[in-house]
C-alpha cells in the first residue's frame, strides 16, 4: 500500500466485497474452538506441553535438522536445506523440471509453498502446478492470494465459487450448493491427479529422530498426493521439527480445535517417507498396484530457512517460530473477522501472528503494512495453543518501524521541550501525540473547559484531522477542571480511618480516570469506603499504556519505572492497589513482565486488583451488600431498574477479572445480560483513526445488534469500551462501580 489513503480505501473495500464472509466464517470457527477446548479437561496443560516441545525444539533446532537428515537418509530419502526461497525453488525446480522431466506437479495444501512462491518458479520451468486442496484450487483458477492461514478461501461465498467455476469451465449449468460445488473439483481433480509426475506437501510436524512427518487436513488430498506420484517432495521451514514422534501427541489434540473448532480434524496422516506402497498406474485396469512399484518410490525433504535461523536469534521474534498455524488468532481477532487476511496481513501470512513472520521473513516494510491493525486487544492470547504472546510481537515490530522511520536528522524541539519522552527525533507526529496522552490529558484538564470547546471546533478538529490523523467524527475526550487526585485531597482524604478499616487500598488515579472520567474514580471511591476500606488516591504517573500502544517501548518502560516507583511505598506498606481501567491493570500483571524486573513486576501483579474484582473480594470476606447500591425504580441512572446489559473489556477477560462485575452485581439483584462480543473495536487511540474509523465501527456493529435496542441500563468497563458505545448506541454506558456505589 502506498499511502495512508489507499490503505484506508483498501479496508473500506475488503470490508463491502469479503468482509460479511469472513465475519461468518472466523465467528464460527472461533465459538467452535470455545465449544471444542471446553470439552478437553486438561486444555490448559496441554498448552503447555505444546509450548515446551516448540521451545525445547527450537533451542536445539540446530542438532535436530542434523538429526533428521540422517534419519531421513537413512529412509532412503534425501534432505535439502536451503537458504532462502531461491535456493528452495531452484533445488525443487531441478529436481521436478530437469531430473523427473515433469509436466505435472500436485500439490496439498501448504502456507510454505506459498512463502517461496513455488508455484510460480514451476510454471516459469514449463511444470504445471494444480492445487489440490479446495479452497487452494478456488483461489488458484481466481488468481488471488489466501486470505487465511488454515481456510485459504474463507473470504469466498458459496455463490461466488459457483460464478467463478462457471466463467472457468464455461459451464451453462454450474454446480451451486456445496455438495455439488466439491463434487465438481473432486472430479476435475482427480483426474489432475492421475495424470501428475510430481507431487509436493507441507508439513505439520517432523520427527527428527525418525524423519516422520504428520498431516493435518481437512480433504485427504495430502495422501493423494503422496500416493499417487513416484516423487514426493515435501517442503517446510525449520521451526517444523520436533524431536520424536511423541511430541505429536499434544499437537493433534490442539490444531484442529484451535483452528477450526473440529475435536479433530478429517485426516491426520503419519508418514515415514519414501512410503512403501506400490505406485498406482492409472491406466492399467487389470493391475494397478504392481508388485514391487513402491521400490521406484522418490523423497525429497526440502527444510527452509528464509530468515528462521536468525528469528531464532533474536529474543523478541523467537516466539514467532513457536507458531503451529492454526489461525486462532485470526478467528479470535475483531479487526481480522472483518477485513480478513488481504488487509490484516502480508506477503503470505495473515492475521496476529503474520506480523512476527512478515517482519522475520520479508523485512519490516512488508510488516509496517498492516501492523497497526493489531491493536493489543489480547483476545488472541488465550486462543494460541503454544501461549505466544502475540500483542507483544506486534509491540516490539511497531517500535522497531518507528525507529526506522524516523529521519534522524529532524529535531522535535517542541516534543522535547513538553513531552521529553524517550523516543528518537523525527517520529511521526501522530504516533507522538497519541503515546504522550497522559501530558495532553495533564494541559487539557488544566485548561478546561476551554481546552473542551476548543476541541470541538471545527476548524481544529479539520488541523488536527490532517496532522495527527485523529477522525472528526470522533467525539473527543472532555477533560474535567478537577482532577480525581484534586478532589481527593480537596474532599480532605480518606472518610474511613486507617485505624477503623478492615483495609487499606490505593486506588489508583489512571490517565482516563483521574482527568476525565473523574466520576467512576469518586464512585469507587465511595463504593471502597462503604465497604469499610481505608482509600488513598495519591498522584501518581500513567502505566505507560498510550506509549505502549504506538510502539513506544522505551518511554513505556520508563513509565513503568516511575509508576512502580510510586506504587511500591504503598506495596511495602501493605496496601492493595486497586485499579479501575482495566488496560493498565492488564499492564500490571502482563505487560509490565516485558518492562520491569522479574521481582517488581511479580510484587505489583500480586498486590494489584481491578475495582470490581476487589469489591467481589470483600463481598466475600465478609463485606456487607447492603452497603452498596441495588436495583431500584425511579429517575436516575439507574431507571431501568434491575436489567443490566453489561461489555466486559477485552483485555479485562484475558487476564481473568471481566466476570468479577457480573458477580457483584448478580449478587446485589441485578439481571446482567452480558455482551457476546470480545472486543468493541475500539482499542483505545485504533478508533480515532481516520484510517481506521469504519473499520473500527464495523468491529462494534454485533454490540449495537445485540444491545442497540435494550432498556437494559448499558454498562462497560473500559474507557475506550464507553467511548465505543456511546457512539454506537447514542448513550455513554456507566461504569460497573458507578452502578453499584452509593450515591453521593
Amino acid at each position: 500500500m502506498s499511502s495512508d489513503a489507499s490503505k484506508a480505501d483498501r479496508i473500506r473495500e475488503l470490508m463491502a466485497t469479503e468482509g460479511d464472509a469472513v465475519a461468518e466464517n472466523t465467528r464460527g470457527f472461533n465459538e467452535g474452538r470455545i465449544e471444542s477446548t471446553g470439552r478437553l479437561d486438561d486444555y490448559e496443560e496441554l498448552k503447555g506441553d505444546a509450548r515446551e516441545i516448540k521451545e525445547d525444539a527450537i533451542g536445539r533446532l540446530p542438532e535436530l535438522i542434523d538429526r533428521v537428515k540422517e534419519s531421513v537418509e537413512a529412509n532412503g530419502g534425501t534432505v535439502y536445506l536451503a537458504d532462502d526461497a531461491a535456493d528452495a525453488n531452484r533445488y525443487i525446480a531441478e529436481l521436478t523440471a530437469e531430473e523427473r522431466d515433469a509436466d505435472r506437479l500436485v500439490k496439498s495444501k501448504s502456507m510454505t509453498s506459498e512463502e517461496i512462491e513455488v508455484n510460480e518458479a514451476l510454471e516459469e520451468e514449463g511444470v504445471e502446478v494444480v492445487e489440490t486442496d479446495l479452497g487452494e484450487w478456488v483461489l488458484q483458477l481466481a488468481d488471488e492470494a489466501p486470505s487465511h492461514i488454515v481456510a485459504p478461501a474463507i473470504h469466498k461465498s458459496r455463490e461466488g465459487i459457483s460464478e467463478l467455476f462457471a466463467e472457468r469451465f464455461d459451464l451453462d449449468d454450474p454446480p451451486e450448493t456445496a455438495e455439488e460445488l466439491t463434487m465438481f473439483a473432486r472430479e476435475r481433480l482427480g483426474e489432475l491427479i492421475e495424470d501428475a509426475d510430481v507431487g509436493m506437501t507441507g508439513a505439520n510436524f517432523i520427527a527428527a529422530d525418525s524423519g516422520t512427518m504428520l498431516l493435518v487436513t481437512s480433504e485427504g488430498n495430502a495422501r493423494k498426493t503422496v500416493t499417487a506420484t513416484d516423487t514426493h517432495v515435501a517442503v517446510a521451514g525449520v521451526e517444523k521439527l520436533v524431536p520424536t514422534v511423541e511430541d505429536f501427541a499434544p499437537f493433534v489434540e490442539l490444531i484442529g480445535r484451535s483452528g477450526t473448532g473440529q475435536d479433530v480434524t478429517s485426516y491426520i496422516s503419519t508418514l515415514t517417507p519414501p512410503v512403501g506402497s506400490p505406485v498406482p498406474d492409472f491406466r492399467n485396469d487389470a493391475d494397478p498396484l504392481a508388485d514391487g512399484s513402491g521400490d521406484d518410490r522418490d523423497f525429497h525433504l526440502v527444510l527452509i530457512d528464509n530468515g528462521r535461523m536468525a528469528m531464532r536469534h533474536d529474543e523478541e521474534l523467537k516466539e514467532t517460530l513457536y507458531c503451529i498455524r492454526c489461525s486462532a488468532c485470526s478467528n479470535a481477532c475483531g479487526n481480522f473477522q472483518s477485513v480478513g487476511g488481504h488487509a490484516f496481513g502480508g506477503e503470505t501470512y495473515s492475521g496476529g501472528i503474520a506480523t512476527g513472520w512478515e517482519a522475520g521473513i520479508e523485512g519490516l516494510d512488508t510488516a509496517a503494512e498492516f501492523n497497526d491493525l493489531c491493536t493489543g486487544c489480547s483476545r488472541c492470547v488465550p486462543a494460541c495453543p503454544v501461549e505466544i504472546d502475540i500483542p507483544w510481537i506486534n509491540t516490539v515490530v511497531r517500535d522497531r518501524i518507528n525507529r526506522g522511520e524516523v529521519d534522524s536528522g529532524q529535531t522535535d524541539w517542541l516534543f522535547e521541550e513538553l513531552v521529553p519522552d524517550e523516543e528518537p527525533a523525527g517520529l511521526d507526529l501522530g504516533t507522538r501525540v497519541v503515546g504522550n496522552y497522559e501530558t495532553v490529558a495533564k494541559l487539557g484538564s488544566l485548561a478546561a473547559p476551554i481546552a473542551n470547546r476548543l476541541a470541538d471546533a471545527g476548524p481544529l478538529r479539520a488541523l488536527a484531522e490532517r496532522v495527527t490523523g485523529i477522525d472528526r467524527r470522533r467525539d473527543l475526550p472532555e477533560f474535567a477542571s478537577e482532577s480525581l487526585v484534586d478532589w481527593f485531597e480537596r474532599r480532605g482524604g480518606a472518610a474511613v480511618p486507617a485505624d477503623d478499616a478492615a483495609r487499606e487500598a490505593v486506588l489508583y488515579p489512571d490517565t482516563a480516570t483521574n482527568y476525565v472520567d473523574v466520576d467512576r474514580g469518586k464512585a469507587a471511591v465511595r463504593a471502597l469506603e462503604a465497604l469499610g476500606v481505608h482509600v488513598r488516591v495519591p498522584d501518581l504517573p500513567g502505566s505507560g499504556r498510550p506509549p505502549l500502544s504506538q510502539g513506544m517501548i522505551s518511554t513505556a518502560k520508563s513509565s513503568a519505572e516511575d509508576a512502580y516507583a510510586g506504587l511500591a511505598l504503598h506495596v511495602d506498606a501493605g496496601r492493595d492497589v486497586v485499579v479501575v481501567e482495566p488496560s493498565d491493570l492488564a499492564m500490571f500483571r502482563s505487560e509490565y513482565e516485558k518492562l520491569l524486573p522479574a521481582s517488581s513486576f511479580e510484587r505489583l501483579a500480586d498486590a494489584s486488583y481491578d475495582v470490581m474484582e476487589y469489591v467481589f473480594g470483600l463481598l466475600e470476606n465478609g463485606g456487607d451488600p447492603g452497603a452498596l447500591r441495588a436495583p431500584a425504580e425511579g429517575t436516575g441512572p439507574v431507571a431501568s431498574g434491575k436489567r443490566v446489559a453489561y461489555h466486559p473489556h477485552c483485555q479485562a477477560r484475558t487476564i481473568g477479572v471481566g466476570e468479577h462485575a457480573t458477580a457483584v452485581m448478580e449478587r446485589l439483584g441485578y439481571d446482567v445480560r452480558v455482551s457476546e462480543t470480545e472486543c468493541c473495536g475500539m482499542a483505545g487511540s485504533f478508533g480515532y483513526k481516520t484510517d481506521y474509523y469504519e473499520l473500527s465501527m464495523d468491529v462494534g456493529e454485533p454490540l449495537r445488534e445485540q444491545f442497540g435496542d435494550t432498556d437494559r441500563t448499558v454498562v462497560a468497563s473500559g474507557t475506550s469500551c464507553g467511548e465505543q458505545l456511546d457512539a454506537l448506541l447514542g448513550t455513554p454506558p456507566m461504569h460497573p462501580v458507578e452502578l453499584v456505589a452509593p450515591r453521593e
